[in-house]
């Protein structure tokens, strides 16, 4: 096996700052529109009886851009090199998101925002693998920890843009304007040297089809995909309606649901950090991983609690349920870690956006199939959904191998 000659990084290195820069700008894009959806859509003169069909409409297009955007930029990722996605990628959401600040209607909104889908799904794989590779195993958690945890402040950073400017088309164009910036920066980054071995070799690169043709490659993808559900359990339903479950819960209609996503992505920054240390401290991704399973368990419980009373407690359980869940880098590393250098950009691009696009699935369940066809109560549907999600993420996660000091310059299906 021919060794990695590429010259070792070190976790402030400008790959790593490089990625977080992108990955910032990433999630500064992927949750503005849930941070302006009111206010945008009454400024397409969208009615409020229409608000709900209409944001539900955008959102699960712009889910559907990241699930067709993951297998597209995945293989491209493997194909052409890690960098040529990074590059292409952000230059496609870019576009989308000066031409979101143009929209008019529904449907043109919701085409901006699948081609924006389809842009943001490449920067976060391409950047965890690129990282992954460029860094020595021992530093690889707290590297995509630090892409992680800068990138996620990145819808802090739109809440307090659309609360500065209180225009909405402004902050679409300032998430342009930030993307096309991070180009210039990106021109001195280095590719992966694992990548170039991989490119020499005679291995097929980016088939998205061997995570299907093999069966222990199947079983590694499918848990790497579902040890990720909570994340968007959390944001996509308890977080983003949350002001619906504090009228619920404890009769109050006036929460801001945009500041309850801003105190999560604050927490789950932190959080992002913190299990990068936490697994360096464990010397292992799964039990870190575990420990945040578990204080998201306690914070779904005090979330639907009698204690959870107030909007500052509701705050408090978004914040704390962010900081949670903050497992994003770990998970997406793990991803990224069990499979070999000529698939591993596929793996790592795929398996978030296949998450991200599980919310459409999480959503049918809580809303088509607990409250409209069994006709249970807003509050219960969303308990059992999270009973069902954390059950199939701890089951998934017990049967995922351990990947902490495992080697990556290997190659998938070759020799």
């Amino acid at each position: 096996m021919e060794k990695n000659i590429s010259k070792p990084h070190g976790i402030f290195s400008l790959a790593v700052v490089v990625a977080a820069l992108g990955y910032f700008v990433d999630i500064y894009d992927l949750l503005l529109f849930t941070i302006v959806r009111e206010p945008s859509l009454r400024g397409i003169n969208v009615q409020d009886a229409d608000m709900v069909k209409a944001s539900t409409s955008i959102i699960n297009w712009q889910m559907l851009g990241l699930l067709i955007g993951g297998v597209l930029w995945g293989i491209l990722g493997d194909k052409k090199g890690r960098l040529s996605v990074l590059f292409g990628s952000i230059l496609l959401y870019s576009a989308a998101n000066f031409a979101t600040g143009f929209v008019q209607t529904v449907p043109q909104y919701a085409l901006a925002r699948f081609i924006a889908g389809i842009g943001l799904a490449g920067e976060l794989g391409a950047g965890i693998t690129l990282v992954s590779e460029l860094l020595p195993k021992e530093k690889r958690g707290l590297g995509t920890s630090l892409v992680a945890g800068v990138g996620l402040s990145g819808a802090v950073a739109a809440y307090f843009t659309y609360k500065f400017t209180n225009n909405w088309r402004l902050c679409y164009m300032i998430g342009g304007g930030l993307g096309l910036g991070l180009l210039v920066l990106r021109i001195s980054v280095a590719e992966s040297g694992m990548f170039s071995q991989a490119k020499a070799s005679h291995a097929q690169r980016g088939n998205f089809f061997m995570f299907f043709n093999n069966a222990q490659r199947f079983r590694k993808y499918i848990l790497a995909i579902l040890i990720g559900l909570p994340t968007w359990y959390v944001i996509g339903i308890l977080v983003n309606l949350s002001n619906r479950f504090a009228g619920d819960l404890y009769g109050l209609k006036t929460l801001d649901s945009g500041r309850a996503v801003m105190f999560a992505y604050a927490g789950i920054s932190i959080g992002d950090i913190a299990i990068g240390l936490v697994s360096q401290w464990f010397k292992s991704r799964k039990k870190a991983l575990f420990l945040f399973y578990g204080l998201t368990i306690l914070g779904v419980l005090f979330y639907f609690s009698p204690y959870n009373s107030t909007n500052a407690t509701m705050y408090a359980a978004c914040g704390f349920l962010g900081f949670a869940t903050g497992f994003w880098a770990i998970f997406v590393t793990m991803g990224a870690e069990q499979f070999g250098t000529n698939i591993r950009a596929t793996a790592a691009t795929t398996i978030p956006n296949m998450v991200r696009g599980a919310l459409v699935l999480i959503n049918f369940v809580f809303i088509d199939v607990f409250q409209a066809s069994l006709g249970w109560s807003f509050v219960s549907s969303g308990m059992v959904t999270g009973v069902l999600v954390l059950g199939i993420a701890l089951t998934a996660a017990y049967f995922t191998h351990e990947t902490f000091h495992k080697d990556l310059n290997y190659l998938e299906g070759h020799g």
